[in-house]
Formats: structure tokens, C-alpha cells, sequence
């Protein structure tokens, strides 16, 4: 989510030439296949940073701001909020599905 965070807010929305986190253009999924548990901490701390980021990058604009997609579409900042909810939604899906296969426990 650090690297969502950055891509959609700083690098889309506002154009920061930012670097990118964790993958590589020879390595797209690196963020999913070099994981390590021993960086979880750092990890956790990189993504509080990019939210803090995210929310000054989005300061004082307007949500019917607009600007474009990579594939040329326009998108509101109204649109990028609606689409980070679904980002963390399907996020945190993902983690309940893991710890329910760890630990068994079952919402109702």
C-alpha cells in the first residue's frame, strides 16, 4: 500500500518525480516476491510516511480536480479517494484470509 499510496497521490495527482518503492521496472512484483519479515517494521514505518505524503500531497485540492491516468483517462481526486477505499478494502480482505487460514477463527 506504501507504493499505492505514492504512485496514485504524489506521482499521478500532484506529478512528484518520485522514486519507486521496492519494485524495479525489471522487477514489477518485487514488493510481493521479496518480502521479508525481518523489514516488517521498517515496512510499516514506510507506509505511515507515504500516507503522511498522501494527505499533504492532497491538501487544499478540490475533489473535482482532475488529472490523468497513465492511460490517458482523467480522474478526479473524488475518484482517487473512492478508489484507495477499495484498495485497502480488498487489502485488508486479503490479510483476513490469511490469518483465518492461520488461526481458523471465522467472522459471522
Amino acid at each position: 500500500m506504501s507504493k499505492v499510496e505514492r504512485v496514485w497521490f504524489r506521482q499521478r495527482l500532484r506529478g512528484e518525480p518520485v522514486d519507486r518503492l521496492y519494485s524495479t521496472v525489471e522487477r514489477p512484483d518485487a514488493d510481493f516476491t521479496d518480502g521479508d519479515p525481518a523489514g516488517a517494521q521498517a515496512d510499516y514505518a514506510t507506509l505511515l510516511a507515504e500516507q503522511e505524503a498522501a494527505r499533504r500531497a492532497a491538501a487544499g485540492v478540490p475533489l473535482d480536480t482532475t488529472f490523468r491516468h497513465p492511460d490517458g483517462t482523467g480522474i478526479s481526486l473524488r475518484y482517487l479517494y473512492a478508489h484507495m477505499i477499495g484498495e485497502y478494502a480488498r487489502h485488508n480482505g486479503h490479510a483476513d484470509l490469511i490469518r483465518q487460514c492461520l488461526d481458523g477463527t471465522t467472522g459471522y
